[in-house]
């Protein structure tokens, strides 16, 4: 038969099948002779007449009935159960071998392995699932998923024998089959995830086609439900911990770390603007409080959604991992900052230390990092041998827009209580970053208030932290600003910086992380007796910064971080709470001038006080029309209300103040004001654009 196969036919044969060839080598590869050598011969014989009948058929599109579903069933088994056979998995790793002919007559796993890489490089793109689908089909009858190391390896004879214009179809497979097996066993599901990193590592080096969003997609799918079990498995067995449980719970976490570990291995090898699609597309799949996800998380209740939230966060982690970002702009894009620092992510330390590592990757696009890894006193900042390049435009531009989204994420960062010391690590790395990537004078003065107000928050403490974290971010402002103003290299800002360390390091170590992360550290019993030798100063640091050409009249201003709508909104205690508010009262000793603000409490005081929401509205919508009517409606109309409004407010001015106004000769001139029994004169009238309103 296999000299017939290989005779070159001119013309095809029509009325020729091979249904009846199919069937016996298949079933001849599956001898079961009591005698190893006569089974041995049988099954080799079995495998080169399947060889054969691919090589007869396979080549005529005429005579495609090879690549029906009836065939591929008992061909690709009857390949699979022989090279299942084999000792040495290793060997069939990698691109197509070429053994020599002896071993290929000998070894009836070599055979079948050739022969399914020869039928898989002729399959085209209508055939490449017929063939696909059986290997999935022995694999589950076989029980082969668990352990998985077959199926690795088989799918990577599929991925490197293939076209490569087909392996999303390969993809696509592993993928709906992963979907079908959603109910099995956690061990069974991860293996199946590690054939799909198998796959998408040969995949990704090539054209993956439009497969990327779906398998992402399916793979957060996958996540989620993992997570339901796990939490479903947790709930029903609250009370009575046993050991298949907890066994169950960690073979979950399996799943888990094998789905993150694919999507950080995919998501590192596309290009940029892929890569860029992919962070937005996960972090749109974060639950975030008050934005709408397509991760259903509302029945996994607040550990279930921590617990989504921290797995897709070591997911963004490792996608984000190497990726370099021509501008800060490209890699922070509003849509993706927003959510990333929002307050519902600083609910627990570990999922903060996500968020600050994924800053990292971002901003940091000189890898400088390990550099800067853990906090300490730098002795000589140029020994890091940092690398950096000048401030882009577009950069500068970056942090006037977000400058102070990072900042108030790095102080509010500062007085969470669960801070454990690789959080403030990665504060002080963040705070140095931005120094390196991003900050020019203007930013060097904020960082420094900045700093000057973490340093207050830590010796007034009005949030009542702990003294370790209190110590804690006072050994962060010293490092801190000791590599800041070597990077700055300002002399006079240096020896303050330096002369406070020292004297620290004398009389209050316990103020440096040297000291403060240490297991066994004596903490004071308050700060507020300390000298202020002991603290920055932050006329000191004007004085050193303003003699170098720094604009330090906003030093004088104290950092206060901005309150926004989510901080209303957020579950969180709101920053408002913390935030000091500055009143502007007007003075006034006449007591006619002073006006009682009690009111009547009435029913519909009440009713108006509690329907905040409803009043927000509606001043939503009256500047909405406000707008609308700015931007639509005709300038004389526009002109012409705004000077009816200006003479009527005029005449109640008039009105109220009994003022008598007579018109100057000209517009440049004075006039007379007459207010009860006082003359004002000469008083100068400035010309505006409709002349009746003026400012006096």
């Amino acid at each position: 038969f296999v000299k017939f196969a290989n005779i070159e036919e001119d013309t095809p044969s029509y009325h020729r099948r091979y249904d009846f060839f199919v069937s016996r080598f298949s079933a001849m590869c599956h001898s079961c002779d009591h005698d190893p050598e006569i089974q041995n011969e049988i099954r080799i014989a079995g495998i080169r007449g399947i060889q054969g009948v691919v090589r007869k058929t396979v080549n005529d599109e005429l005579r495609a009935t090879i690549w029906e579903p009836q065939h591929m069933d008992k061909i690709v088994p009857s390949l699979l159960f022989n090279m299942h056979k084999i000792e040495d998995i290793d060997s069939r790793i990698g691109p197509p071998s070429s053994p020599t002919g002896g071993e290929k007559e000998e070894n009836p796993a070599l055979l079948a392995e050739n022969c399914f890489r020869e039928l898989l490089g002729r399959a085209t793109y209508g055939n490449m699932n017929n063939a696909v689908r059986p290997v999935f089909a022995h694999l589950d009858h076989h029980r082969l998923w668990d352990p998985n190391e077959f199926a690795v390896s088989c799918f990577k004879i599929i991925m490197y024998s293939i076209q490569a214009q087909y392996s999303h179809h390969v993809i696509q497979e592993i993928l709906g089959h992963l979907d079908v097996r959603k109910r099995d066993s956690p061990r069974v599901r991860a293996g199946i995830i590690q054939v799909l990193l198998e796959a998408v590592a040969i995949a990704a080096k090539g054209s993956i086609g439009p497969t990327v969003l779906e398998v992402f997609n399916t793979l957060l799918k996958h996540l989620r439900i993992s997570v339901d079990f796990e939490l479903g498995d947790r709930r029903s067995s609250a009370g009575s911990a046993t050991f298949s449980t907890s066994s169950k719970e960690s073979d979950e976490r399996i799943v888990q770390n094998a789905i993150i570990q694919t999507i950080g291995f995919f998501g590192s090898n596309l290009p940029d603007y892929q890569r860029s699609e992919i962070m937005m597309f996960i972090m749109g799949k974060v639950p975030v409080f008050g934005t709408s996800q397509s991760l259903d998380t509302s029945h996994l209740g607040d550990l279930g959604t921590r617990r989504i939230q921290i797995m897709l966060l070591r997911s963004l982690l490792m996608v984000t991992s190497g990726y370099k970002a021509t501008t800060i702009t490209n890699a922070l894009p509003p849509p993706f900052l927003d959510p990333l620092l929002s307050p519902s992510l600083m609910e627990d330390s570990e999922l903060r230390q996500l968020v600050l590592e994924i800053l990292h990757n971002l901003i940091d696009r000189h890898d400088n990092r390990a550099k800067l890894r853990g906090i300490r006193i730098i002795p000589d900042v140029s020994d890091l041998k940092i690398k950096r390049d000048k401030i882009s435009r577009q950069d500068v531009s970056f942090m006037k827009k977000h400058g102070q989204q990072l900042y108030r994420h790095i102080y509010l960062g500062c007085k969470e209580e669960d801070n454990v010391q690789k959080n403030f690590e990665l504060l002080f790395t963040s705070l140095a970053l931005i120094t390196i990537e991003l900050a020019n004078e203007e930013v060097v003065i904020d960082l420094i208030r900045l700093a000057i107000a973490l340093q207050d928050l830590a010796i007034i403490n009005e949030d009542n932290l702990p003294m370790f974290n209190r110590c804690g971010v006072m050994a962060l402002v010293a490092a801190y600003l000791n590599f800041l103003s070597q990077m700055i290299a300002v002399p006079a800002f240096c020896q303050h910086v330096s002369k406070v360390i020292e004297t620290r390091s004398l009389e209050a170590s316990y103020f440096l992380p040297e000291t403060i992360f240490k297991d066994k550290c004596n903490l004071p019993k308050s700060l507020e007796k300390h000298e202020k030798n002991l603290f920055f100063l932050t006329n000191k640091i004007a004085e050193s910064l303003g003699g170098s050409g720094y604009s330090v009249e906003r030093l004088s201003v104290p950092y206060v971080p901005q309150v926004t709508d989510e901080d209303r909104l957020s579950r969180r205690k709101s920053i408002v709470d913390t935030v000091s508010i500055q009143v502007d009262i007007l003075p006034g000793n006449n007591t006619e001038d002073k006006v009682d603000n009690t009111e009547e409490i009435t029913f519909e005081a009440l009713k108006k006080a509690i329907d905040n929401n409803g009043l927000e509205e509606q001043e939503k919508e009256k500047r909405r029309l406000v707008i609308e009517k700015f931007q639509k409606a005709p300038f004389e109309e526009i002109a012409a209300q705004c000077e009816t409004k200006a003479n009527l407010l005029h005449d109640r001015l008039a009105q109220i103040l009994e003022l008598t106004i007579r018109p100057p000769p000209s517009p440049s001139g004075t006039m007379t004001i007459t207010a009860g029994h006082a003359h004002y004169q000469s008083v100068p009238v400035y010309e505006m654009k409709f002349p009746d309103l003026c400012v006096y």
